[in-house]
């Protein structure tokens, strides 16, 4: 009888165990994924993204909600437009969404198996964002490059004042790339790559623009992966040709800094960035950097610390020149500072600092940011976020929001005067630079830099439209890629 007890209490066990996970699997599976439009037979919602995605979405989230599920090709995609959802989504499940939805285009030279930006969260992930956030974007270390920022500023003020002179027209954009660009082979080489006089600058510009612009282009490679082994469109192929010249001129450069260091009979500590990489390659027994990964990490640093910089420094001055009382205003704050402009001069000008957050809000350099992943099923809001979702942050919605923001289409830096948000990660509804463990580790930099030629160009000239052109003619017109560029360039004269 005790035995018949026995199995009696384990079969009702048994069934009350398996009617508990039973149940909890069905609420599970029941989890619906968040409303969006009704998808087309084989290419679901490809047709509604447009030529500028960044607002077609954000027109579809007023419809189907700051949550929203698109089918594009085979890929489900979940698009986030509000601070809660983004906040959701790169704080609470952030190990969950960390993962990266690869570009066909980036598969080139196995660039997404290497790069920082592109790797899943991995021990090669962390070694590489250590090397960045420790090494090279730190306080002390960007307190102790300040000069050299200041150098490179320094002559971008020398080229403009021979062009005042002489009453010529510069394009903005091009002048602040090679800006941007002496200033990160210096500090990775030790040496400019480009000059204001030549066409060296333009053509880097092309190659590095063209490689996050070639991964954001609708391409049928990402929406049914099984096209991938044929590049139907050749975007694959052009991104391959553009890596080969940076690395061309990368291999020169690092051969000859290895046949110096193998010559040498003296220690040389490190003086750049490579010299750097190179010493921790060589130490014994290290494997974690090796000279193909060093190649990589420095197309990383040369991609997003050049041409993502160099669009949203052309759209704030754009906004400047459109708005002639607010670089009124931001003038006559800068007038305050004797001699040229200095880093430390940044803390003191707060209209400065609110002027580049309205350029943040109102042109993030990465619309979506880089498209994340779901690494298992989630839940959000009740919705479920399913594995291998891709995820896009609207962030270009998140700062054009009626909700958010009083009167989100004007350039209004007064908004931030009184306002504590920044753009360091945790206010949600202002993340340019994304939030979480895959926050940009260049913003230090980039933030600094920004700050330092919009209120150098600001403060030792004036400016007027090339073509007499008034300020509300100014072509707003812009070009869809993971970093959003102007359509025309801003072209200007500068006068004192």
């Amino acid at each position: 009888m005790d035995y018949l007890s026995l199995l009696l209490v384990l079969f009702l066990t048994c069934a009350i165990l398996i009617h508990v996970f039973k149940s909890k699997t069905f609420c599970q599976n029941s989890l619906s994924l968040p409303p969006g439009p009704k998808p087309f037979p084989i290419i679901g919602n490809i047709l509604e993204m447009g030529i500028n995605p960044h607002r077609s979405l954000a027109n579809l989230s007023k419809k189907f909600g700051p949550l929203m599920t698109l089918k594009l090709g085979s890929i489900t995609t979940i698009v986030i437009s509000s601070p809660e959802f983004a906040k959701a989504a790169l704080q609470k499940h952030d190990l969950a969404l960390s993962s990266r939805t690869i570009p066909d285009s980036n598969r080139a030279h196995d660039y997404h198996k290497f790069s920082v930006a592109w790797l899943p969260v991995s021990d090669q992930w962390r070694s590489l964002k250590k090397i960045m956030v420790t090494e090279l974007f730190t306080t002390q270390k960007l307190e102790a490059s300040q000069n050299l920022r200041q150098k490179k500023v320094q002559e971008l003020l020398v080229f403009v004042r021979e062009k005042c002179k002489i009453g010529e027209a510069i394009d903005i954009g091009e002048v602040a790339f090679t800006t941007a660009l002496n200033l990160m082979s210096t500090t990775c080489f030790s040496i400019d790559l480009a000059s204001y006089s030549s066409n060296t600058s333009l053509e880097f510009y092309d190659v590095i623009t063209s490689i996050p612009e070639d991964a954001a282009k609708p391409n049928l490679a990402d929406y049914f992966p099984l096209l991938r082994m044929i590049d139907l469109q050749g975007i694959r192929r052009r991104t391959k040709h553009n890596f080969d010249r940076l690395f061309a001129i990368f291999d020169k450069i690092i051969m000859e800094r290895l046949q110096r260091k193998s010559s040498s009979t003296t220690i040389e500590h490190s003086q750049d960035v490579l010299d750097f990489l190179l010493n921790i390659s060589q130490e014994e027994n290290n494997s974690e950097l090796s000279l193909v990964q060093i190649k990589h990490l420095l197309l990383d640093l040369f991609i997003a610390g050049t041409g993502t910089t160099t669009k949203t420094f052309e759209w704030g001055m754009t906004e400047l020149l459109r708005n002639p009382e607010k670089l009124s205003k931001l003038k006559n704050e800068l007038k305050d500072v004797d001699g040229e402009i200095q880093e430390y001069d940044i803390h003191t000008l707060p209209y400065l600092k609110a002027t580049v957050k309205e350029i943040f809000r109102l042109h993030p350099a990465a619309p979506f940011l880089v498209p994340r992943k779901a690494e298992y099923d989630v839940e959000i809001s009740g919705f479920k976020i399913p594995k291998n979702a891709q995820i896009l942050i609207n962030v270009w919605a998140l700062g054009r929001d009626g909700s958010i923001w009083e009167k989100p289409d004007s350039f209004e830096p007064e908004r931030f005067l009184e306002s504590e948000i920044d753009v360091k990660g945790s206010d949600f509804e202002l993340i340019p630079f994304g939030a979480g463990r895959r926050i940009c580790p260049g913003l230090p930099l980039a933030n600094r830099m920004l700050h330092l030629m919009l209120a150098s160009l600001i403060h030792s000239f004036d400016w007027k439209l090339a073509g007499n052109i008034q300020p509300n003619e100014l072509d707003m017109t812009e070009r869809f890629g993971l970093a959003l560029a102007k359509d025309q360039p801003l072209l200007v004269i500068p006068y004192l």
